[in-house]
This record gives structure tokens, C-alpha cells and sequence, in this order.
């Protein structure tokens, strides 16, 4: 039995991760959920947004599968995502996105993993403000090492999965420092896997290019900023952020997490959709070599989404958040 860390999260956090469980329980998957939480309604139930017993959980199991947490706007509080992924040194956000029978979009045949850096970037909170010229600064860090996890991280996974491109998106014609320093350790690390075509594209391009033709994408790979950018635009392409999955890797830690919103205006009202927290959870099942288990579950899922009467209103069909978990246990 697998003890994993659960972080239902706010607002319809719960809801959606109590689908998650009841779709594991009914598959027999030998995960022993420890709950913790962290966020607005942790904050205002002990005065703390990550709990001390969140990290020692955190510590112990090295995997966990989260909800969407809030963090409170214009009091100060430096995102909890940030600091989970910083802290523990989560610099691989993996997004997949795939095209998926009985969802309606303007895209077909789409089927893309992107690695964002997750550590680096304009998110290192490198911000300097001075008053009396009034001039705010933020500091785009990056570092040599950064480049070469995350890169390296693209291509290893391009290579155990067959894939056959993998493409990096950079500004290095405008950030000479910084986005000449991802792209060159793009091409270096490039030469290790000659059985996989290194492709680069501007930033601006790389998203005109993905609205013009995502099939054309395997594997993409980028920095901080952008790859927060691409990443909603690839989810866009596959049905929106409540299908696709998330993912933060480090080197001896993972955090699977549903990368939507909390969405307070339906929270209690039983219609959220869980997909996204349940894609995430199968991205962990891999990840923790319980194949069988998410590939039962991942059928059963992809068989149901492709019936849109069994499915969550904004899918287009009329099923609450449990009966839409119960038309999967059906199919396990």
C-alpha cells in the first residue's frame, strides 16, 4: 500500500477530490490517502496558508495529488503553488494535452507534453521597486543548471515515450543573456538523443504556430513565464483547464495537482467536473509504477467523456460531480 499526500484545496477542491477517491476505492488502488490542506480555508481556520504538518507529510511520502488551492489576493501571500514548487524544487511542470473523443474543440489530432521550468524565471521574486523614480523592476533569473534539468527532463521523457521531436520556445533574438543561455543548452543537450529532431521557435511564433497547426508538436520545452503561457494555450486546444493534467516533478518529489481554479461561484453545488483532479491522478499512478491501475481507470474515464449524456454540464451534458464518478466506476 502506497501512502500518498491529498491536498483537497478550496472552493470545489473537496467536491472533485472526493470523486478522485471514490473512483480509486471502487479500482482497488492500493493508495492510503494522508489529508492535509492548504490555503484560504486552512488560513482561516489555524491563521496559516501551508501548514507545518503539510510539509512533514510532503517530506514523508514524496508524492502527492492536490486540489486547486486559493490564495489570498492583495494581502501580501506569495502563491502556494510558487512555494511548494521552490521549497521541494518541483522545476519539471508537466502538461500534457490530447485530444479526447466526446470533446468538442476546433482541434483534432493534438497530442503535445510541455515542460515548463518551474523554479526560475520572472517567478523567482526578483522584484525591486524604486519610489522615487517609480520604477518597478523583475528580475527573469535563470540559471545554467535550471536549463539543463528541465531540458534534460524533455528529452528523457521524448525518449521513453517515442517520441519523435522536441521543441524548444525561447526569446533568445530579444533576452541575449538569458534566452541565449536556455536555447544553447537546448542544442547541447540535443546532441545526447541523435534519434529525436531538436526544433526551436520564437515564443510569439510558437503560439501562433499552435493555433495554426498543434499537431505538428511533440514535446515542448521553455522557461517559467512562457511555458504558463503555452501551457493554457495547449489546454485551449484539447477542451480548456478542466480536462488536462498537471504535474510538478523534482528530482525525489512529485506534486500532482488539477491546474483550474478553486471557482468559489459553484463550489457546494455538486456540478464541478473532476476530470482534470482525475487525469492528474492517473499522470501519478504512473508515475508511482501502478500502470494497470491507471490504465484501467484512464479507459473508463475516456469512455465516459466520449458519452455526453454521462457527463458534467460544461462537457455539455446534465451529471452532478458523483454521478459523473459513478458512470466511471461503472466502466472500471
Amino acid at each position: 500500500m502506497r501512502q500518498v499526500t491529498l491536498i483537497p484545496g478550496d472552493g470545489i477542491g473537496p467536491e472533485i477530490t472526493e470523486a478522485v477517491k471514490a473512483i480509486f476505492s471502487a479500482a482497488n488502488v492500493p493508495v492510503q490517502w494522508e489529508e492535509e490542506n492548504a490555503g484560504q480555508t486552512t488560513f482561516d481556520s489555524i491563521g496559516e496558508l501551508i501548514p507545518a504538518t503539510l510539509i512533514a507529510s510532503l517530506e514523508k511520502n514524496k508524492v502527492a495529488l492536490k486540489g486547486p488551492i486559493t490564495t489570498p489576493v492583495g494581502k501580501g501571500f506569495k502563491s502556494i503553488n510558487v512555494q511548494l514548487r521552490q521549497k521541494f524544487d518541483l522545476y519539471s511542470n508537466v502538461r500534457p494535452a490530447k485530444t479526447t473523443k466526446g470533446i468538442e474543440t476546433r482541434f483534432e489530432n493534438v497530442n503535445s507534453v510541455l515542460f515548463r521550468e518551474n523554479t526560475e524565471g520572472l517567478y523567482s521574486g526578483l522584484e525591486m521597486f524604486d519610489e522615487r523614480l517609480q520604477i518597478s523592476d523583475s528580475v527573469a533569473r535563470i540559471t545554467r543548471v535550471g536549463c539543463q534539468k528541465i531540458i534534460r527532463a524533455a528529452f528523457a521523457y521524448a525518449d521513453k515515450h517515442g517520441c519523435k521531436k522536441v521543441t524548444a520556445a525561447h526569446k533568445a533574438n530579444i533576452l541575449k543573456g538569458a534566452g541565449a543561455m536556455f536555447l544553447n543548452e537546448f542544442h547541447a543537450i540535443a546532441k545526447e538523443y541523435p534519434h529525436i529532431q531538436p526544433d526551436d521557435k520564437i515564443i510569439d511564433n510558437m503560439c501562433m504556430q499552435l493555433v495554426i497547426k498543434p499537431e505538428q508538436f511533440d514535446v515542448i520545452v521553455t522557461t517559467n513565464l512562457f511555458g504558463d503561457i503555452i501551457s493554457d494555450i495547449c489546454a485551449g486546444l484539447v477542451g480548456g483547464l478542466g480536462v488536462v493534467a498537471g504535474a510538478n516533478i523534482g528530482d525525489d518529489m512529485a506534486i500532482f495537482e488539477a491546474v483550474h481554479g478553486s471557482a468559489p461561484d459553484i463550489a457546494g453545488k455538486g456540478i464541478a467536473n473532476p476530470t482534470a483532479l482525475l487525469r492528474s491522478a492517473i499522470m501519478m499512478l504512473h508515475h508511482i509504477d501502478l500502470k494497470e491501475e491507471a490504465n484501467r481507470i484512464e479507459a473508463a474515464l475516456e469512455a465516459t467523456l466520449a458519452n455526453k449524456a454521462e457527463c458534467t454540464g460544461d462537457l455539455g451534458g446534465k451529471a452532478s460531480t458523483m454521478e459523473f464518478a459513478q458512470h466511471i466506476i461503472a466502466k472500471l
